[in-house]
């Protein structure tokens, strides 16, 4: 399974996307059979003509941002009660914005101050969580939820925001789920496959229809001008691709609008080149260089997806042209330099962040004592469920026991959330070398410091923790270490 991200975008003629088993995002669905990529677009080729798909969502009521307060209460369809927490987006990432508990099924942040967009709200834990849309334009909402599964049933009586947004969510997902189904039915289709690859277009011309429907239902709402941002004006003008974005409304930041534009763009317009992704780059950063906060998000968003598809050479040019130059950095915040240090210190070279989490078998496992004891430690991400990291344990074993007692260990830490499916992998695979998980299976605090988008994942580690090698096979490992320890 693959996560849909900024990493899907086009890499070395075919979808850029993290391999391996990926995670099932909350509200994210699998991602759908790598393609190959479009020809960058020629400047004879490109054109001005609006796109028919478009639609402005944009009126006087919801141009702009605009903050403001708002009772956010509701219920929920759990009588053991627990804790609900609220998350405001940018972009694919969340900021904790409250907290309040559950009780008799009733929940209550009372008056918080928030901006028009995207929030994320949970119950117990990130896992069980649904998006959803503020506007200090609706100073009420109230959400119902009729199961404890807050993706499941729900409503939204007094918000024409949330009631609009639950009832796309419905049909966007109904409608890829059928498309996927046509996908995956291609490879066999001999020749129907033109009449399947037509019923894909159709079924995608129905859901911008389904669009356009709601921003009529709905006109003047923040709904409404993130569904029209759902379809760029000038599809086939790079320069002009993010013209209908308006870089000083921040409102569009917390949404999926940026990212999945920028995904578009470079899927469109780069060839899977990477002299065209840093043409695109360089057009995304002018577009949104007049606001420093959208820029700092659509900078970070672009590093990161990078970064997630092993295009290490272009997150340099990212850092080096745009987040640490002395000029053009100088109005972004040491917040995108922060977040940015995180993708440096994975990079080889470098250190990456150091953990202390409990082991399977007892005790707390140290990854920086480890690394300290040992001349090469090999930290591997993996879960019981990933079909890869089935292949490669067995695999890895031999390579343990030949080079153990020459100074090699192995850390595994799994993306699991049940423990006695854990335990159990562990004693059905062999796996003799320290294992530890936060048992958060994608939410855990390790799985984010090391962005982690892929099972099976792996950071070889020298004595002093710093990265030496970043395989993607048990073989190469083997290789380095016939090398390396003689």
């Amino acid at each position: 399974m693959k996560m849909i991200s900024f990493a899907t975008i086009l890499m070395t003629g075919a979808a850029l996307m993290a391999c391996g088993d990926a995670a099932p995002k909350a509200d994210k669905a699998p991602a759908a059979a790598t393609t190959s990529a479009a020809p960058a677009a020629t400047e004879a080729q490109q054109s001005d003509a609006i796109s028919p798909l478009y639609k402005d969502g944009i009126n006087d009521a919801n141009r702009g941002d605009k903050t403001g307060v708002v009772r956010l209460h509701g219920t929920i369809n759990q009588p053991a009660g627990g804790e609900v927490t609220l998350y405001e987006s940018e972009g694919r990432n969340t900021i904790e914005v409250a907290k309040t508990r559950l009780s008799n099924r009733s929940f209550d942040f009372g008056e918080i101050e928030v901006s028009r967009g995207f929030y994320k709200i949970s119950l117990n834990g990130e896992t069980n969580a649904t998006d959803i849309i503020l506007n200090p334009d609706e100073p009420d909402v109230e959400l119902m939820f009729n199961s404890s599964r807050l993706t499941a049933n729900k409503s939204a009586g007094n918000s024409k925001e949330n009631t609009g947004w639950f009832a796309y969510q419905s049909m966007e997902n109904t409608n890829n789920s059928e498309v996927r189904k046509l996908r995956s039915s291609i490879k066999d289709a001999g020749a129907f496959r033109a009449r399947i690859e037509e019923q894909i277009k159709q079924k995608q011309a129905e859901l911008v229809d389904q669009q356009h429907a709601l921003m009529d239902q709905y006109p003047g709402t923040y709904l409404a001008k993130f569904l029209g941002w759902k379809n760029p004006k000038y599809p086939n003008n790079q320069g002009r691709f993010f013209e209908d974005i308006d870089p000083l409304d921040n409102s569009a930041v917390r949404s999926l609008a940026i990212s999945d534009r920028v995904q578009n763009m470079m899927r469109t317009f780069s060839g899977g080149t990477d002299s065209g992704f840093l043409a695109c780059i360089d057009l995304v950063k002018a577009h949104f260089e007049p606001n420093p906060v959208a820029l700092e998000s659509v900078l970070y968003t672009m590093l990161d997806g990078f970064y997630n598809t092993g295009k290490e050479t272009i997150c340099q040019y990212i850092l080096d042209n745009y987040i640490f130059d002395e000029d053009c950095g100088a109005d972004l915040s040491d917040a995108i330099r922060i977040r940015a240090q995180g993708i440096i210190n994975l990079q080889l070279g470098k250190t990456p962040p150091n953990f202390q989490i409990d082991k399977w078998d007892g005790g707390t496992l140290d990854l920086y004592e480890t690394c300290a004891q040992n001349e090469y430690t090999l930290l591997m991400f993996w879960a019981s469920w990933c079909h890869k990291c089935e292949q490669e344990i067995p695999n890895l074993g031999p390579v343990y026991a030949k080079y153990g007692y020459k100074g090699f260990e192995i850390v595994g830490v799994s993306l699991d959330q049940v423990r006695n499916t854990w335990e159990k992998a562990i004693k059905d695979n062999g796996m003799t070398w320290p294992n530890v998980s936060q048992l958060q299976a994608w939410n855990s605090p390790v799985v984010s410091e090391y962005k982690v988008t892929a099972t099976p994942t792996y950071f070889l580690l020298d004595k002093e923790g710093k990265i030496v090698l970043k395989p993607k096979r048990y073989f190469q490992v083997d290789k380095f270490l016939s090398e390396s320890l003689k």
